[in-house]
Protein backbone atom coordinates (compact mmCIF):
# COMPACT_ATOMS: atom_id res chain seq x y z
CA UNK A 1 0.00 0.00 0.00
CA UNK A 2 1.52 3.30 -1.12
CA UNK A 3 0.31 6.77 -0.20
CA UNK A 4 0.77 9.30 -2.99
CA UNK A 5 -1.87 11.96 -2.37
CA UNK A 6 -3.29 13.33 0.87
CA UNK A 7 -6.35 15.37 1.82
CA UNK A 8 -6.42 17.30 5.10
CA UNK A 9 -9.81 18.20 6.54
CA UNK A 10 -9.50 21.40 8.52
CA UNK A 11 -7.32 24.44 7.80
CA UNK A 12 -6.81 25.58 11.40
CA UNK A 13 -3.57 25.46 13.35
CA UNK A 14 -3.31 21.65 13.24
CA UNK A 15 -4.71 21.22 9.73
CA UNK A 16 -2.46 23.78 8.05
CA UNK A 17 0.54 22.40 9.96
CA UNK A 18 -0.18 18.87 8.73
CA UNK A 19 -0.68 20.22 5.21
CA UNK A 20 2.67 22.01 5.38
CA UNK A 21 4.74 19.01 6.52
CA UNK A 22 3.02 16.74 3.99
CA UNK A 23 3.69 19.16 1.12
CA UNK A 24 7.31 19.63 2.22
CA UNK A 25 7.66 15.82 2.14
CA UNK A 26 6.66 15.79 -1.52
CA UNK A 27 3.01 14.79 -1.21
CA UNK A 28 0.24 16.39 -3.26
CA UNK A 29 -2.08 17.81 -0.60
CA UNK A 30 -5.63 19.14 -0.73
CA UNK A 31 -6.54 21.26 2.31
CA UNK A 32 -10.30 21.44 2.81
CA UNK A 33 -12.44 23.49 5.19
CA UNK A 34 -16.07 24.60 5.32
CA UNK A 35 -15.46 28.27 4.44
CA UNK A 36 -13.17 29.97 1.93
CA UNK A 37 -12.03 32.38 4.66
CA UNK A 38 -10.73 29.43 6.69
CA UNK A 39 -8.74 27.86 3.85
CA UNK A 40 -7.34 31.26 2.82
CA UNK A 41 -6.23 31.90 6.40
CA UNK A 42 -4.70 28.41 6.57
CA UNK A 43 -2.80 28.98 3.35
CA UNK A 44 -1.51 32.32 4.64
CA UNK A 45 -0.23 30.54 7.77
CA UNK A 46 1.64 28.00 5.64
CA UNK A 47 3.18 30.75 3.51
CA UNK A 48 4.31 32.65 6.62
CA UNK A 49 5.75 29.50 8.21
CA UNK A 50 7.72 28.58 5.10
CA UNK A 51 8.96 32.17 4.69
CA UNK A 52 10.27 32.02 8.27
CA UNK A 53 12.12 28.77 7.52
CA UNK A 54 13.67 30.35 4.42
CA UNK A 55 14.71 33.48 6.36
CA UNK A 56 16.45 31.29 8.95
CA UNK A 57 18.28 29.33 6.26
CA UNK A 58 16.49 26.09 7.13
CA UNK A 59 14.91 25.79 3.68
CA UNK A 60 15.68 27.16 0.23
CA UNK A 61 13.23 29.47 -1.51
CA UNK A 62 12.99 26.94 -4.35
CA UNK A 63 11.95 24.16 -1.93
CA UNK A 64 9.40 26.46 -0.25
CA UNK A 65 7.92 27.39 -3.63
CA UNK A 66 7.77 23.72 -4.64
CA UNK A 67 5.97 22.81 -1.40
CA UNK A 68 3.41 25.58 -1.90
CA UNK A 69 2.82 24.42 -5.48
CA UNK A 70 1.82 20.98 -4.14
CA UNK A 71 -1.03 22.42 -2.03
CA UNK A 72 -4.57 22.86 -3.33
CA UNK A 73 -7.34 24.41 -1.26
CA UNK A 74 -11.06 23.70 -1.40
CA UNK A 75 -14.34 24.00 0.48
CA UNK A 76 -15.69 20.84 -1.15
CA UNK A 77 -15.07 17.54 0.66
CA UNK A 78 -15.59 15.61 -2.58
CA UNK A 79 -12.11 16.85 -3.53
CA UNK A 80 -10.85 14.11 -1.18
CA UNK A 81 -12.46 11.37 -3.29
CA UNK A 82 -9.30 10.24 -5.07
CA UNK A 83 -6.81 10.73 -2.23
CA UNK A 84 -4.96 7.77 -0.73
CA UNK A 85 -4.97 9.19 2.80
CA UNK A 86 -7.38 11.62 4.44
CA UNK A 87 -6.31 13.23 7.72
CA UNK A 88 -9.17 14.79 9.67
CA UNK A 89 -8.20 17.79 11.83
CA UNK A 90 -11.58 19.33 12.70
CA UNK A 91 -12.84 20.42 16.16
CA UNK A 92 -12.76 17.81 18.95
CA UNK A 93 -16.53 17.19 19.01
CA UNK A 94 -17.46 13.47 18.92
CA UNK A 95 -20.71 13.82 16.92
CA UNK A 96 -18.94 16.04 14.38
CA UNK A 97 -16.14 13.49 13.97
CA UNK A 98 -18.62 10.61 13.54
CA UNK A 99 -20.73 12.40 10.91
CA UNK A 100 -17.59 13.54 9.06
CA UNK A 101 -16.15 10.02 8.88
CA UNK A 102 -19.49 8.67 7.70
CA UNK A 103 -19.44 11.26 4.92
CA UNK A 104 -15.80 10.52 4.04
CA UNK A 105 -16.63 6.82 3.86
CA UNK A 106 -19.20 7.54 1.16
CA UNK A 107 -16.96 10.03 -0.71
CA UNK A 108 -13.54 8.35 -0.69
CA UNK A 109 -12.38 5.42 -2.78
CA UNK A 110 -12.69 2.05 -1.00
CA UNK A 111 -8.94 1.62 -0.53
CA UNK A 112 -8.39 5.09 1.00
CA UNK A 113 -7.13 5.31 4.58
CA UNK A 114 -9.15 7.58 6.88
CA UNK A 115 -7.09 9.02 9.75
CA UNK A 116 -8.09 11.24 12.66
CA UNK A 117 -5.87 13.77 14.41
CA UNK A 118 -8.04 13.39 17.53
CA UNK A 119 -6.27 13.75 20.87
CA UNK A 120 -8.81 11.78 22.90
CA UNK A 121 -11.84 10.45 20.99
CA UNK A 122 -11.96 6.67 20.56
CA UNK A 123 -10.71 5.43 17.18
CA UNK A 124 -13.06 2.45 17.45
CA UNK A 125 -16.04 4.80 17.89
CA UNK A 126 -14.91 6.88 14.90
CA UNK A 127 -14.35 3.72 12.82
CA UNK A 128 -17.85 2.48 13.69
CA UNK A 129 -19.21 5.41 11.64
CA UNK A 130 -17.71 3.84 8.51
CA UNK A 131 -17.90 0.59 6.53
CA UNK A 132 -14.09 0.32 6.54
CA UNK A 133 -12.97 0.03 10.22
CA UNK A 134 -9.83 -1.80 9.07
CA UNK A 135 -8.78 1.36 7.21
CA UNK A 136 -9.43 3.86 10.04
CA UNK A 137 -6.53 4.95 12.26
CA UNK A 138 -5.40 7.77 14.53
CA UNK A 139 -2.60 10.15 13.49
CA UNK A 140 -2.18 12.40 16.52
CA UNK A 141 0.25 15.16 15.48
CA UNK A 142 1.67 17.41 18.19
CA UNK A 143 1.37 21.20 18.21
CA UNK A 144 3.10 23.05 16.58
CA UNK A 145 3.13 20.44 13.82
CA UNK A 146 6.13 21.73 11.78
CA UNK A 147 8.36 21.64 14.89
CA UNK A 148 7.22 18.71 17.03
CA UNK A 149 8.72 15.36 16.02
CA UNK A 150 6.12 12.92 17.34
CA UNK A 151 3.10 11.45 15.60
CA UNK A 152 1.18 9.16 17.94
CA UNK A 153 -0.32 6.44 15.74
CA UNK A 154 -3.46 4.91 17.28
CA UNK A 155 -4.67 1.55 16.04
CA UNK A 156 -8.34 0.70 16.43
CA UNK A 157 -9.25 -2.90 17.27
CA UNK A 158 -9.83 -3.58 13.56
CA UNK A 159 -7.08 -1.41 12.01
CA UNK A 160 -5.04 -3.62 9.70
CA UNK A 161 -1.27 -4.04 10.01
CA UNK A 162 -0.98 -2.93 6.39
CA UNK A 163 -2.72 0.38 7.16
CA UNK A 164 -0.55 0.95 10.23
CA UNK A 165 2.62 0.33 8.21
CA UNK A 166 1.53 2.70 5.42
CA UNK A 167 0.71 5.50 7.86
CA UNK A 168 3.98 5.04 9.76
CA UNK A 169 5.89 5.30 6.46
CA UNK A 170 3.96 8.48 5.55
CA UNK A 171 4.63 10.09 8.94
CA UNK A 172 8.33 9.23 8.72
CA UNK A 173 8.50 10.72 5.22
CA UNK A 174 7.14 13.93 6.79
CA UNK A 175 10.18 13.92 9.08
CA UNK A 176 8.30 12.63 12.11
CA UNK A 177 8.92 9.81 14.55
CA UNK A 178 5.83 7.59 14.45
CA UNK A 179 5.12 5.58 17.60
CA UNK A 180 2.12 3.25 17.69
CA UNK A 181 -0.32 2.41 20.47
CA UNK A 182 -3.75 0.82 20.77
CA UNK A 183 -7.05 2.64 21.20
CA UNK A 184 -7.70 3.50 24.85
CA UNK A 185 -8.99 6.66 26.59
CA UNK A 186 -6.37 9.40 26.17
CA UNK A 187 -4.11 7.01 24.21
CA UNK A 188 -0.58 7.28 25.71
CA UNK A 189 0.18 11.00 25.42
CA UNK A 190 -2.84 12.48 27.15
CA UNK A 191 -3.39 9.58 29.56
CA UNK A 192 -0.04 10.49 31.12
CA UNK A 193 0.16 14.25 30.42
CA UNK A 194 -3.26 15.48 31.49
CA UNK A 195 -3.33 13.76 34.90
CA UNK A 196 0.07 15.37 35.58
CA UNK A 197 -1.38 18.77 34.68
CA UNK A 198 -4.45 18.02 36.79
CA UNK A 199 -2.19 17.13 39.75
CA UNK A 200 -0.36 20.44 39.33
CA UNK A 201 -3.73 22.24 39.45
CA UNK A 202 -4.67 20.35 42.63
CA UNK A 203 -1.30 21.34 44.11
CA UNK A 204 -2.12 25.00 43.40
CA UNK A 205 -5.71 24.61 44.62
CA UNK A 206 -4.51 23.21 47.95
CA UNK A 207 -2.11 26.12 48.46
CA UNK A 208 1.04 24.02 48.34
CA UNK A 209 2.81 26.56 46.10
CA UNK A 210 2.24 29.43 43.67
CA UNK A 211 2.12 28.80 39.88
CA UNK A 212 5.65 30.11 39.30
CA UNK A 213 7.07 27.75 41.94
CA UNK A 214 5.12 24.71 40.69
CA UNK A 215 6.24 25.31 37.11
CA UNK A 216 9.79 26.22 38.13
CA UNK A 217 10.20 23.03 40.18
CA UNK A 218 9.05 20.87 37.25
CA UNK A 219 11.23 22.74 34.75
CA UNK A 220 14.42 22.93 36.80
CA UNK A 221 14.03 19.71 38.77
CA UNK A 222 12.51 17.41 36.13
CA UNK A 223 14.02 19.07 33.04
CA UNK A 224 10.60 19.80 31.53
CA UNK A 225 10.82 22.51 28.84
CA UNK A 226 7.62 24.15 30.13
CA UNK A 227 5.83 23.89 33.46
CA UNK A 228 2.51 22.03 33.71
CA UNK A 229 0.41 25.11 34.48
CA UNK A 230 1.95 27.13 31.64
CA UNK A 231 1.40 24.10 29.41
CA UNK A 232 -2.26 23.95 30.45
CA UNK A 233 -2.59 27.60 29.43
CA UNK A 234 -0.98 26.78 26.08
CA UNK A 235 -3.19 23.75 25.41
CA UNK A 236 -6.35 25.49 26.65
CA UNK A 237 -7.94 24.73 30.00
CA UNK A 238 -11.19 23.73 28.28
CA UNK A 239 -9.27 21.11 26.27
CA UNK A 240 -7.54 19.80 29.41
CA UNK A 241 -10.93 19.54 31.15
CA UNK A 242 -12.43 17.73 28.15
CA UNK A 243 -9.61 15.16 28.15
CA UNK A 244 -9.84 14.65 31.93
CA UNK A 245 -13.58 13.99 31.53
CA UNK A 246 -12.83 11.46 28.76
CA UNK A 247 -10.31 9.70 31.03
CA UNK A 248 -12.61 9.80 34.07
CA UNK A 249 -15.56 8.34 32.15
CA UNK A 250 -13.60 5.94 29.94
CA UNK A 251 -11.41 4.44 32.68
CA UNK A 252 -14.07 4.69 35.41
CA UNK A 253 -11.56 5.70 38.07
CA UNK A 254 -11.84 8.76 40.33
CA UNK A 255 -8.09 9.32 40.18
CA UNK A 256 -8.88 10.96 36.82
CA UNK A 257 -11.55 13.30 38.25
CA UNK A 258 -10.82 16.87 37.06
CA UNK A 259 -9.67 19.30 39.75
CA UNK A 260 -12.49 21.58 41.02
CA UNK A 261 -10.23 24.60 40.29
CA UNK A 262 -9.92 23.49 36.64
CA UNK A 263 -13.71 23.20 36.35
CA UNK A 264 -14.34 26.62 37.92
CA UNK A 265 -11.73 28.37 35.75
CA UNK A 266 -13.27 26.96 32.58
CA UNK A 267 -16.73 28.04 33.78
CA UNK A 268 -15.34 31.56 34.34
CA UNK A 269 -13.91 31.63 30.80
CA UNK A 270 -10.30 31.55 32.01
CA UNK A 271 -9.03 29.24 29.28
CA UNK A 272 -5.35 30.21 29.11
CA UNK A 273 -3.60 31.89 26.22
CA UNK A 274 -6.62 31.86 23.92
CA UNK A 275 -8.68 33.91 26.37
CA UNK A 276 -5.77 36.03 27.60
CA UNK A 277 -6.07 34.73 31.15
CA UNK A 278 -5.46 31.37 32.82
CA UNK A 279 -2.88 30.49 35.45
CA UNK A 280 -0.95 33.43 33.96
CA UNK A 281 -2.03 36.60 32.13
CA UNK A 282 -1.24 37.03 28.43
Amino acid sequence: MEIGSIAVLGAGQMGNGITQVAACAGYSVTMIDIEQTFVDRGMASIEASLAKLVSKGKMSQADADAALARVRISTDRSEASDCDLVVEAIPEIPELKFSTFSELDSICKPEAILASNTSSISIDEIAASTNRPDRVIGMHFMNPVPIMKLVEIINGSETSDEVNSAVVVAAERMGKTALSCNDSPGFVSNRILCPMINEAILTLQEGVAEPEAIDGIMKLGMNHPIGPLALADLIGLDTVLHIMNVLHKGLDDDKYAPAPLLISMVEEGKLGRKSGNGFYSY
